[in-house]
């Protein structure tokens, strides 16, 4: 049997620059966390594998029982198209990792479902 084709949108929705925005004021100043706001909106989509994204996070993968991972799996095996994720570029160089602004639990449920398939992300540098 073969798996279900990754389905994803051409843009974040509204509720995902608003759940990216509330995180990074968690993190970065109300400037700052605003500008990367900005530049998610005008940054190209650009592809990452899934386990990229987590390695150069520094992020654990979540459980697949995690009740959001399990909805972004549900979506995925009914075809529902998912947004690209969020992100701010890390500078490990400084020991920073990548930040996951919005889309940790969609990038878990794609790693379960295929750990090397290409992410859609808006990654917008510091």
């Amino acid at each position: 049997m073969s798996k279900q084709k990754l389905v994803w949108k051409k843009k974040p929705e509204a509720e995902d620059y608003e759940g990216a925005l509330s995180f990074l004021l968690l993190i970065y100043p109300d400037a700052k966390a605003r500008r990367f706001l900005r530049s998610f909106r005008k940054a190209k989509t650009v592809e990452h594998a899934a386990k990229d994204l987590l390695r150069a996070g520094n992020l654990p993968l979540l459980s697949r029982e995690d009740p959001h991972v399990e909805e972004d799996l549900t979506r995925i095996h009914k075809g529902k198209a998912l947004p690209p994720v969020l992100l701010v570029r890390g500078d490990m160089t400084h020991g920073v990792p990548l930040v996951v602004a919005d889309g940790y639990h969609r990038i878990c449920a794609i790693c379960y479902y295929d750990e090397s398939a290409p992410i859609p992300c808006r990654l917008v540098s510091v």
